[in-house]
């Protein structure tokens, strides 16, 4: 049994009703099914127990003397104590204008009386795996928020020392650094609860209104969703979206250009014999929409675990700084994968002001340090950012040639001084501002090259700044020696230059 199967078992749920009868029927179905109940027969005292040992989950009548449902639920919400419990709605009312009166008052849910037993425990335990759910990233959030926290205390302390300078504007980097997961896990976050508290209301009906084959549809198409991982440059989906455009419009689809750029972010345009009827049908958009609201979900939940072992890795390194692990070994990896996952990372910092331009060449596999690999991609990506003060264009180049792998990393800022251009890549220079830089990220940068055997270099005027990278493509991995104080650099300092 998982954790949160354990949790949900566990899950304490308070049930109001002033019959007798209803109260002990959910009562005995609940706790069959092994949750701990707390039957209420008032709204005044649904409210004491309720602040008094805060519950999992609120079943809740409408029509009781005194307090109704409706002003139970609404003092609950104004509580911030007691605001985030999710409200299921248990009644005999069941006219459209009492549901909206429900969800008005801060209910997740509504389930009509009478009700079916299989109903009232699906839905019972689809709120309460919402809930542990937004629990738990609420938990790793505040957890990510601890950690920024203790690494500007543990800052103001290392400062003290003229011989830990250097290492507390490393930490003014890592503080830096630890930001963009943080941001990605509560833009993710805001995309989930978006969609718990609308969209998922949609679902019960849905899918009794669907066929077989429709349901059918629904999974070919997650599937080919989730199986779709083809880069492809901004300008290419522009294309792909005005074509798609026209030729919905020309079979009189509605909402053409919507639908155009919902089917390419699905990645699913390459059928349209199969998408075009399927739109002109009855149900064809709620169905596309509903995949498309899945795949956001399964989308969102993939960057919080991307992000939150971006965090962990950053925490780890400053707590290893002095130590290396001399056992790790280069492993076969794509290097594409690797600046996908530090452009998600980065999603919140592009989306408002830059456009990226990928150009990626079908590239095998080599063998590398990805990880390492990952902190020069950050490194050079978040240079070009801050270089374009976050409105521009990024383009990242990656192909073949000879027998290196190529990769470019260019922007269109105001370029490095030729003065400066000497001295990028040595230690400790930077010109930002003390506390935003250590000088040591493109140092790092070049060692950690360096030790694949590669090389880097840069060009650079007004407009137009270039980083190329240059990556031997071995067939077996090749154990490289680098000197020991240079491998401790390389492995456990954080990149912030």
């Amino acid at each position: 049994m998982t954790y949160s199967q354990l949790s949900l078992s566990k899950a304490d749920i308070v049930v109001v009703d002033d019959n007798p009868v209803n109260l002990r029927l959910l009562m005995q179905i609940l706790s069959n099914h092994g949750y701990k109940v707390r039957p209420v027969p008032n709204g005044k005292l649904a409210l004491s127990a309720v602040n008094a040992v805060l519950p999992d989950l609120i079943l809740l009548d409408i029509n009781m003397p005194d307090f109704d449902g409706y002003e139970v639920c609404a003092q609950l919400k104004q509580n911030p104590k007691t605001a985030q419990i999710p409200v299921i709605f248990i009644s005999a009312y069941n006219s459209a204008i009492d549901k909206v009166k429900a969800f008005g008052a801060g209910g997740v849910d509504y389930i009509p009386k009478p009700f079916q037993v299989e109903e009232v425990l699906v839905r019972v335990k689809n709120h309460l795996a919402i809930r542990f759910l937004q629990q738990s990233l609420e938990e790793k959030n505040q957890n990510l928020e601890d950690t920024l926290e203790e690494l500007k205390a543990t800052q103001d302390h290392l400062v003290q020392s003229e011989k830990m300078a250097a290492l507390g504007q490393l930490i003014a980097g890592i503080a830096h650094e630890i930001n963009t997961p943080l941001g990605a896990i509560k833009s993710s976050i805001h995309n989930m609860q978006e969609f718990f508290q609308q969209g998922i209301y949609q679902f019960p009906q849905l899918c009794q209104s669907l066929s077989e084959s429709e349901k059918d549809i629904i999974l070919s198409l997650l599937k080919e969703a989730n199986q779709h991982k083809q880069y492809i440059s901004s300008r290419e989906l522009r294309k792909i979206k005005k074509n798609l455009s026209q030729e919905f419009a020309e079979a009189s689809i509605p909402n053409h250009r919507d639908l155009a750029e919902i089917i390419t972010d699905l990645g699913v345009y390459n059928d349209l014999k199969t998408i075009i009827p399927l739109l002109k049908s009855a149900s064809g958009i709620s169905i596309i929409n509903t995949v498309y609201d899945i795949f956001n979900l399964q989308k969102s939940a993939k960057t919080i675990e991307t992000a939150t072992d971006k965090a962990a890795k950053i925490v780890f390194s400053l707590k290893t700084h002095a130590r290396h692990d001399s056992s790790a070994e280069k492993a076969k990896a794509n290097v594409i994968e690797g600046i996908e996952t530090v452009l998600t990372l980065y999603q919140n910092q592009l989306k408002y002001g830059v456009e990226v331009i990928k150009q990626y060449d079908e590239i095998p596999p080599i063998y590398c340090y990805f990880d390492e690999l990952n902190q020069v991609w950050t490194n050079l990506i978040h240079n070009a950012l801050q270089a374009m003060n976050y409105q521009g264009t990024l383009t990242i180049n990656v192909f073949c040639q000879d027998k290196s792998l190529v990769i470019k990393v260019g922007d269109n800022g105001q370029g490095i001084p030729s003065e400066n251009m000497d001295k990028i890549f040595q230690p400790f220079f930077t010109t930002k501002p003390a506390g935003e830089g250590s000088g040591l990220g493109l140092d790092i940068v070049r060692k950690i090259i360096a030790k694949h055997q590669g090389d880097i270099s840069v060009t650079s005027k007004s407009g137009q700044t270039v980083f190329t990278v240059l990556l031997p493509m071995v067939e077996m991995p090749d154990k490289i020696l680098v000197p020991e104080q240079e491998v401790n650099q390389i492995n456990n300092q954080p990149i912030a230059n």
